[in-house]
């Protein structure tokens, strides 16, 4: 007899905060070790500690870079985790990326709040601080995708590609002959800059993202979209302020405005890319060009044709800048980074654009802003909304529900349970019954901290 047991300590019942830890006679290990965003009683889960022994887990995997799934991991270590922390290579370098700079906004936004006294805590500290970042780094294993790896006798792990993001996979984790495939984020089929995601043949035990799990995509034309916001912005002398996600959203984003300019479609009009991180995620994809479909030529040709701030005083001169411009800033649910200095000046102009680029989650200023908001708390004091709000649905890098049926389409067996995980319960309800009426699969959707025996 075997037994495991499994427990959900995130992305369960919510779409963020993505950790599942499995337990085996052998070996512990952590799938994802994401950061709980949006909702306030969502973000304090972050602070409490987890109730399981961190150190006992042997290995963390990581299906990708986004902080939703590796943004707990300083905090990991100092409950006493000394493992390993493994994936694919580009995936260690954009969560290196986006650790650092989470350690570094962490500290900045806490000094702030101290200084300026819109804190209830006093005083305020950072979740973790860059040098605990650092520490997180120097436990990185690097592994090439489609390669077995053993982790003891009887259980072994390969990452499969995924696209959603450069480095992104699934994971097939074998133990004891049973296969437990974990989906990590499912990119979509069509995606300007990466290939479409490969697809599992068997799953025993099925753990599937369910974002988009009672939503198809809408057909947009992304550049009639974009040509039509930035005509309206220069005859009215604006600005477009696009928040956006610093890996794979900005570069497709910038990919897309190169490509209008280069076919004549839009003006040589200023485009200001502000986004620390999403300046380092643009050398992964100069490091990695086998993850994406951009040859590095075209790359620098696209990075060339835009004006990448480095320095804060340089976001000053560009909010001084008189000219109609775009600017595409961090964050890109608005839940930090330099974009909320930009709508603390402009968010209460008529003239200005707020184009929303990706999944806001609940109880985040993007999701205030999409469900209109007339108001909008930023650096503890209220801002009016006279500002346009539009949202681009379709440059989503989520599998919508017919992109995870086909996804699931390629599995030859009938898995023996399926878990519904990263969703919002109305997602996950939906993409239960669809499974449940079109494949006839048992699906079970868990709570936060649940804990399951899987015995055979």
């Amino acid at each position: 007899m075997k037994k495991i047991k499994i427990q959900f300590l995130g992305a369960s019942g919510t779409v963020t905060g993505s950790k599942f830890y499995l337990e085996t006679p052998e070996i512990n290990i952590m799938v994802d070790c994401g950061m709980f965003q949006g909702l306030k009683e969502l973000r304090e889960i972050n602070w409490q500690p987890l109730p399981i022994d961190a150190s006992k887990i042997d290995f963390v995997l990581l299906t990708h870079g986004h902080l939703d799934h590796t943004g707990y991991l300083p905090r990991l270590l100092k409950e006493g985790f000394k493992g390993e922390i493994m994936a694919t290579a580009p995936t260690l370098a954009i969560t290196e990326i986006i650790l650092l700079d989470s350690g570094k906004i962490q500290e900045e936004q806490a000094k702030s709040a101290n200084q300026e006294g819109y804190t209830k805590h006093h005083p305020a500290v950072p979740f973790y601080m860059v040098q605990e970042a650092e520490r997180t780094v120097a436990l990185f294993n690097p592994c090439e995708k489609d390669e077995w790896n053993s982790l003891s006798e009887n259980v072994r792990f390969r990452f499969r590609y995924n696209g959603h993001i450069i480095g992104a996979t699934f994971i097939e984790l074998e133990i004891y002959g049973k296969l437990f495939v974990f989906s990590g984020d499912i990119g979509r089929k069509t995606d300007l800059l990466l290939s479409p995601p490969e697809r599992p043949k068997w799953a025993d035990y099925l753990f599937l993202e369910s974002t988009y799990g009672n939503k198809l995509h809408p057909v947009e034309d992304v550049s009639e979209i974009l040509s039509g916001l930035i005509k309206q912005t220069i005859q009215e002398r604006g600005n477009l302020i696009i928040p956006s996600f610093a890996v794979e959203r900005l570069q497709t984003l910038m990919y897309t405005l190169w490509l209008l300019f280069k076919k004549n479609k839009i003006p040589n009009i200023p485009i200001f890319v502000d986004s620390p991180m999403g300046n380092n995620v643009l050398s992964v994809f100069e490091r990695f060009p086998a993850w994406h479909n951009l040859s590095i030529s075209e790359y620098r040709a696209m990075v060339n044709h835009f004006e990448l701030i480095t320095s804060y005083a340089d976001t000053w001169k560009t909010i001084d800048d008189p000219r109609p411009k775009i600017i595409i800033a961090g964050s890109g649910m608005v839940t930090g980074g330099r974009v909320l200095t930009y709508l603390q000046q402009m968010l209460k102009k008529p003239n200005t654009q707020i184009l929303l680029v990706g999944f806001q989650a609940e109880g985040t200023r993007g999701r205030q802003l999409l469900d209109g908001a007339h108001e909008l708390k930023l650096f503890g004091k209220y801002y009016p909304v006279m500002a346009k709000v539009r949202l681009l649905e379709s440059l989503s890098a989520h599998a919508d529900q017919n992109e995870l049926l086909y996804w699931l389409s390629s599995i030859e067996n009938i898995p023996e349970k399926v878990f519904l995980v990263h969703g919002e319960p109305s997602a996950l309800d939906a993409l239960r019954v669809k499974l449940k009426d079109a494949k006839g699969w048992n699906c079970h959707i868990p709570k936060q901290y649940e804990a399951i025996e899987i015995v055979w």
